[in-house]
């Protein structure tokens, strides 16, 4: 009789029907990595979570804190005697500025207020403003600066240019306040930054400030100090009347 052939079969193949069997170690391990996994997904989505939800309160409370600037403004500029030919002997410059905290929960901590008047980009005179001071929240302080004597260097020279720019209908000076301030939020004080604020004011030949001149918006720009970080902007206003920058 003739027997029925089988084919061999090939190394490495499984005869059908008969299943591999795994070892315990082998599940042992599987459940391992999958348990892995699972624990990582975890941690970064916690990790996700957590990163979002300071986000979201970083970004209130930069809504609800994010400093504004201090705002400086103009609201009076003199020079009594202007039209004497022979003013220069009792010349003063009078004027007064604001300081405006438009913050809601920051306070300004202000070194020393300075004054200071140019003329065709030299320096005639400065003063004291004010003494160190704290500003609080929503606060405006008002300045006061009187130029004369020592104060105010004007030769007769200088008064004859004062004169013929008043013949001309206006002269132009420029004033400067200068400070450091500090930013304070709680029991939280920044660095010192230098604050420079400074503004074209033009004078009719009466001396009294130009209505052109009232009102004007600021001009922002940044310094930086060599020992301090200045405050990232430089104010620039002519104005008689309060008003937003």
């Amino acid at each position: 009789m003739n027997t029925p052939s089988r084919l061999p079969l090939r190394s490495g193949q499984e005869a059908p029907g008969i299943k591999r069997q795994h070892t315990a170690r082998y599940y042992a391990h599987r459940v391992r990595e999958s348990l892995t996994t699972r624990v990582s997904k975890l941690i970064c989505a916690i990790f996700l979570i957590i990163l979002f939800v300071l986000g979201i309160v970083a970004f209130i409370l930069w809504l609800s804190l994010r400093p504004h600037r201090p705002r400086i403004y103009i609201h009076d500029f003199s020079i009594p005697g202007l039209g004497q030919a022979n003013g220069f002997e009792n010349a003063e410059i009078i004027f007064n500025v604001t300081a405006r905290n438009s913050n809601q929960h920051i306070g300004f901590y202000y070194d020393n207020v300075v004054g200071s008047v140019y003329y065709k980009d030299q320096r005639i005179g400065d003063t004291p403003l004010l003494n160190p001071f704290y500003q609080e929240a929503k606060n405006t302080t008002i300045m006061y600066g009187v130029l004369s004597g020592a104060t105010l260097t004007v030769n007769s020279h200088r008064w004859m240019e004062f004169l013929n720019d008043r013949s001309k209908g206006t002269v132009i000076f420029r004033l400067d306040v200068t400070s450091n301030i500090r930013f304070k939020v709680s029991s939280w004080s920044s660095k010192r930054h230098r604050m420079h604020a400074n503004c074209d004011v033009g004078v009719d030949p009466n001396g009294s400030i130009l209505a052109s001149y009232k009102n004007k918006r600021n001009l922002l720009e940044t310094q930086k100090a060599p020992r301090h970080q200045r405050l990232p902007f430089c104010l620039s206003l002519v104005s008689s009347r309060f008003s937003s920058c």
